[in-house]
């Protein structure tokens, strides 16, 4: 059974829909859209979606249920909740379990549906993304909360640090929110991970290349990752950073970051090359971008998305160290830019 329900925006708009008659309790987070396809599961169990309410642009989801958590990119949903036009009541996959409604009712996620996600998406992309609340009919939000300034990374990241792997070089993966399909790529190669918390302080130990993961947030509040990163780079050893790991990176030489005004959230982003001219469709999740007049001398823009100019990846001119702001390893989206890992075992292995 459903029940009426409205979602309030900071800003003052609202917006109408339906909830569960279970979901009794009002909850809260910052309101972003996605405008993807597909990828359902893996986009609400990326760790980078934490402290969000996630409104799904595409007017039909749910058609495929959900399989078992092997594909999962984490070990459970991160949203502080759900925004759908129309959530199938239905599904049809041969390696469904359960229905994406039962899946998010079993992992006590608040959603809503019936939502004009046009319009609503719209709204963001005029006003930015905002504090919102998914509201049962009859009561009214109090105060927002303060989503843009908490420290996200630091209730996702792992406690301690996880070894995985065989061979003869290590590398330290720095999980501030890790996706697990970084995991399976990086694990293809013959190489040890340790993959450390994201305060873990790894600068003084043995290592042959360093690994930054993506993760929610505003990277100018994980001050001790960068700090660490910072001495790590007197190494010199090959360093390589996704999403938040390239904004982590740019802070780290000196460089400035900024909110965009309503993030990139799809499986679709075109992003050009520099060096090859060639232009490539990637996957990106992301509400922060670097500043491109602030990077230091000796480092230059290797990737730059094509809807909006913004950078998407960076690299020193001759020290082993580049990022993107963008998915290589999908889970969901295209794997046009898989090779970017070669890239870094290359360095790593050589």
């Amino acid at each position: 059974m459903q029940s009426n329900a409205q979602l309030v925006l900071q800003s003052g708009e609202v917006f109408y829909g339906s909830i569960p008659e279970s979901q009794d309790t009002i909850s809260f987070g910052e309101v972003v859209f996605n405008t993807g396809m597909v990828g359902y599961v893996e986009t609400l169990t990326d760790p980078s979606y934490a402290g969000q309410i996630l409104v799904f642009t595409y007017p039909l989801v749910g058609n495929y249920g959900v399989s078992s958590a092997k594909g999962w990119e984490s070990s459970k949903i991160h949203a502080k909740g759900a925004v759908f036009a129309e959530l199938s009541p239905f599904y049809s996959n041969h390696a469904a379990e359960k229905s994406l409604a039962a899946w998010l009712e079993e992992q006590n996620i608040p959603y809503m549906t019936g939502v004009d996600t046009r319009a609503l998406t719209k709204c963001l992309r005029d006003k930015g993304v905002v504090p919102g609340a998914i509201v049962p009919a009859g009561k009214k939000p109090a105060e927002f909360g303060d989503f843009e300034h908490t420290h996200w990374v630091r209730e996702v990241s792992i406690k301690q640090p996880e070894n995985y792997g065989s061979g003869e070089k290590l590398i330290i993966a720095v999980d501030c929110g890790m996706k697990e399909n970084i995991m399976r790529n990086l694990l293809k190669f013959p190489v040890r991970v340790k993959r450390v918390p994201y305060d873990y302080d790894y600068s003084n130990e043995e290592y042959d290349g360093v690994f930054l993961s993506n993760g929610p947030g505003d990277p100018v509040v994980c001050q001790e990752t960068i700090r660490v990163l910072n001495k790590a780079m007197e190494k010199k050893k090959p360093i390589f950073g996704i999403c938040l790991g390239t904004q982590l990176m740019a802070l780290a030489v000196g460089a400035k970051t900024f909110k965009l005004t309503f993030g990139h959230r799809s499986q679709n982003q075109p992003c050009l090359h520099l060096p090859s001219n060639r232009s490539y469709l990637t996957s990106q999740n992301h509400g922060y971008a670097i500043d491109e007049e602030t990077l230091p001398t000796g480092w230059q823009v290797s990737f730059r998305n094509l809807n909006d100019q913004s950078v998407a990846g960076i690299e020193h001119e001759s020290l082993p160290y580049f990022s993107v702001q963008f998915h290589p390893e999908s889970a969901p989206g295209p794997e046009d830019t898989h090779w970017l890992f070669q890239k870094f075992m290359d360095l790593v292995l050589k």
